[in-house]
């Protein structure tokens, strides 16, 4: 199977690549059939591509690689649409965004994905986890001074 993207090309896939989202992402409620690309220059970076949509591709990460202390704390409820009875059967990826000091990681709506199911979901974790946390800041131009 071959889908087109704005970014990558066309790219082949197996129908078994495909994660579902059945209910979507907040603002993508369209987007419901993703696939997990990597990215050929940064191995901690991958791309979560809308299937249905060429011009939709998400930078995710995996959190802990940046945040090792990050832990996702969700309601069983938050997971019951993943039909997963073991927190080993899933995989938690983070957006990363950018803002005006830099790049930032959503650890407030983390993805969590069950990779046996090949279905996923946004959920908000529990407690105070920020929903820009700043992975690093961009430098900022160098004066010439002399």
């Amino acid at each position: 199977m071959e889908i087109p993207t704005s970014r990558f090309g066309t790219v082949k896939i197996e129908p078994g690549d495909v994660i579902r989202f059945p209910a979507g992402l907040p603002g993508l409620d369209d987007c419901t059939a993703w696939v997990l690309l990597a990215d050929s220059q940064n191995d901690a970076l991958g791309w979560l591509q809308s299937t249905t949509d060429p011009e939709v591709a998400l930078a995710v990460v995996s959190p802990r690689r940046f945040v090792p202390d990050y832990q996702l704390r969700v309601t069983r409820s938050e997971l019951g649409s993943l039909l997963c009875q073991l927190i080993d059967d899933v995989h938690v990826l983070t957006i990363v965004g950018k803002n005006e000091r830099g790049i930032t990681l959503n650890l407030k709506a983390p993805l969590v994905i069950h990779l046996g199911e090949r279905i996923g979901r946004q959920v908000v974790a529990s407690g105070e986890q920020p929903v820009q946390y700043e992975m690093c800041r961009e430098s900022s131009p160098r004066k010439k001074i002399a």
